[in-house]
Order: structure tokens, then sequence, then C-alpha cells
């Protein structure tokens, strides 16, 4: 069996994975936003944005693969189409993100100058870096996600320990499912499936003695602890937004109000570290997409140099194009996307995680099939279709929250299986 140190290792570097800089800014104003019913919104949010993306880690520990591996038995063409849905969305709005999150928090703040001046150097610099894969950036990741995590659980132990346990009235019609959603902007699943698989192979790499069960003991053992930390950082931030519902303006924005909480306190000179380290970390996330990206662009053109050359060009116009947008803005954009490919891809995490007994080729196709249907509603819903829709959603269990999927999802499943062992009783 492998040793503590050797898990708590794995645990850090899964824990960096999903620890992103722009994580940072939605815990705080969703707690700042829910007032007494934070609890509910955190549990929502630790679902969408800890739990899903733990289970994708642990299907990858199963399956022992890549992206292409989650999608291969609905079909190998689909899991093309999806995996290239998957990278296109990460370089049009994450990776933009990235950029919109370091204007708002270490430029504006000290500088008279434009969102799109930023985004131009700002994906300048990342074109440079992901060309040279240069190992700095290794260096700053471990370096830069144990200095953020300690600052941010000082902020969290001040705020408790400094300010009255009260409340204000929550602004969310439905807290849990608010809180869902919100964590679906965190691109963690996602994140899961694309670079989970990079965790795998390293793992396999460094411990080629090592039995499957082994490692996958290892892997599971190591995500679980990461997902005890993202848990205990994550409620503290929501439960730190929540405790001053009456310090900041009503309608403030999420990287304000980060910087707020940081201002007030730790004072203006860790402001301005955090300031810094959380750019950083923006910086180092961004470089990671678009080199990532342009690697499986590369792999799908028989490994050819143009390819990726070509793809980390177009992957820096688009951030340079989406990355002009205020945070708020991307956001809300990215809004629609994400209803549509976050049901599928928690999908397929579920069905691989699952015994192979009950997940059978037939079971992927029908049920990510059903799931695919059951999300235009909600899909079109976030473009502005609601009103069109009223009709239809009025007899879809849970669309009113936008999450129509999941009952058919379950139901399909689960009839699905009964009618494939009935089959099996009768051979």
């Amino acid at each position: 069996m492998f040793k503590t140190k050797e898990t708590l290792i794995t645990a850090f570097a899964l824990f960096s994975l999903f620890f992103g800089a722009g994580n940072l800014i939605f815990p705080p104003l969703l707690g700042f936003q829910s007032g007494n019913s934070w609890w509910l919104v955190a549990i929502g949010f630790c679902i969408s944005a800890i739990l899903i993306p733990i289970f994708g880690i642990l299907a990858h520990a199963k399956l022992q693969g890549t992206i292409f591996d989650f999608g291969k038995k609905v079909s190998p063409k689909f899991s093309v189409v999806y995996s290239i849905l998957v990278y296109a969305i990460s370089v049009i709005l994450p990776s933009p993100r990235t950029a919109s999150v370091t204007h708002e928090i270490a430029i504006q703040p000290f500088f008279d100058s434009s969102y799109l001046v930023t985004s131009i150097i700002y994906f300048s610099l990342v074109f440079v870096f992901a060309m040279n894969r240069s190992k700095i950036l290794n260096v700053l990741g471990k370096l830069l996600t144990p200095t953020i995590i300690v600052i941010i659980l000082a902020i969290i132990g001040i705020t408790l320990f400094s300010f009255d346990f009260t409340f204000g009235a929550t602004l969310f019609e439905s807290p849990f499912t608010h809180g869902i959603q919100e964590g679906y902007q965190t691109f963690d699943a996602i994140g899961a499936v694309v670079v989970g698989g990079v965790i795998i192979v390293s793992i396999n790499i460094k411990n080629k003695t090592r039995s499957y069960e082994e490692k996958k003991a290892l892997i599971r053992a190591a995500a679980w602890w990461a997902g005890l930390a993202l848990f205990l950082i994550y409620i503290g931030l929501i439960l730190t937004g929540a405790l001053m519902h009456n310090d900041f303006e009503a309608h403030i924005s999420r990287t304000a109000l980060l910087s707020g909480i940081s201002l007030k306190t730790l004072g203006s000179t860790a402001n301005l570290f955090l300031s810094l380290l959380v750019s950083l970390a923006c910086f180092t996330t961004a470089v990671g997409i678009v080199a990532g990206t342009s690697d499986f662009i590369k792999h799908l053109f028989k490994d050819a140099e143009k390819a990726y050359i070509i793809t980390a060009i177009i992957a820096c116009i688009l951030g340079v194009v989406m990355g002009q947008f205020n945070v708020n803005y991307i956001i809300a954009i990215a809004l629609p996307a994400l209803m549509f490919i976050y049901p599928i891809t928690i999908v397929l995490i579920v069905l691989n995680v699952l015994p192979e007994t009950y997940a059978s080729p037939t079971i992927f196709k029908i049920v990510v099939l059903i799931t695919m249907v059951f999300s235009i509603p909600d899909f079109l819903d976030t473009l502005g279709f609601g009103d069109a829709l009223t009709g239809l959603k009025n007899y879809i269990p849970l669309s009113i929250f936008n999450m129509g999927w999941v009952l058919p999802a379950f139901i399909s499943f689960i009839v699905v299986n009964l009618i494939e062992k009935k089959k099996t009783l009768f051979q």
C-alpha cells in the first residue's frame, strides 16, 4: 500500500487541479446573497463543485484513460464530438474569464486601463508560455496554491472570530438549486474529465510496479482528502460572505466583494499581495487550458506541430475577444453552454463510476440521449425563450429550477437496467 505522504501529495495535486483562482470569486457572493439560507446554498454548491468533480476523478481511476474514454460507450463519434465541444467551451469561456478576473482584481483598482488592453497583453504572454512550455509555471503552481490557501484561511478565521453570527434574508427563490448551478460555473466537473487523465498518467508513470488496485486505492483516498479540503474552504468562504451581509452594497460584483473582504480582514498590503497571487494563478490556468486544447487538436491531426501552433493562436485570439468583457458578463453568457454540457458531463461521470453491470453501453446510450433531450428546454430558457416553453416546462419535474433533465435521466437509468436484468433472467 502507498504511504500517507504519497496520498497527501496526490491529494494536494488534485486540490490544485480544482482550486483555481476563478473559483475564489463564487463562494463569497453566494454567501453574501444567501443570508440565513447560506447552508442550503453551500450544500448545493458543494454537490456540483466538489462531489461531482471528485466522482470524475474516481471514474478516471477506474478507466485509467482520457476524456475519450468517458463517452466511448455511447459511441466513438459521440466521444470525439463531446471532447471537441468541451475544449471549445474551455477556450471560449473559462480561459478568457481568467484575464477578466485579473483585470478586475489586479489592474482596475490601481490603473486606468481597459479590459481590452489587459486581455491583449495577457494572452500574448499566454501564447509565449504555451509555445515554450516553461517549467516556471509548474513551480509557480506549486507555490501559489498553498500561499493562497493560507491567505484564504486567514480571511475565514478572522471573519469567524470578528463578526457576529447574524444573517440577512436570502435573495434566492431556491437556494439549494441556485447553489448547484453556481457550482457549474467553476467548470470543475469538466476539469475533472479533461485534466484528471493527466493526474492518472502521472501516477502510473511514477508507480509502474504498483498494481491497478493499489493505484486505484491511492487515487480514491487522495480524491476524498482533496474533496474535504475544498469543502472546508468553500463552506468557510460562503459563511464569510453571509456574515458580511451589512458591510457592502447589495449589487457588488464577485471580484469587488472578494477584494473588499480581503481588505476588511487583512488590510491593504495583504489585499495587494492576494491580487498578485490570484492574477498569477489565473495566468497558469489560462496557459494550461490553451496548451491542453492545442495538444488535443494536435493529437487529432496525427501529432502535427502546425495544428498545435494554429490552435494556440486561435485560442489566444478568442481569449482577447472574450477577455475584454467583465467577469459578470462572461459568467452570464456561459450559463446556456453550461446548462447543456454540464448535465451530459455529470451523467457520463456517474455512469463511469458505477459498476459495469449497471452501466452497459445500451444504458450509456439511452441515458445520455434522454439527458440531452431534456436539457434542451433548460438550455433554451437561459437563452431567453422561457415564455415560449412555459407550457412544456410545466410537465417536466424540476424544470422550474432548470434541472428538468434529472428525473428523466434517473428514470431511464432504472427502466433500462430492469429491462436488461429481465432479459438476462430469461436467457
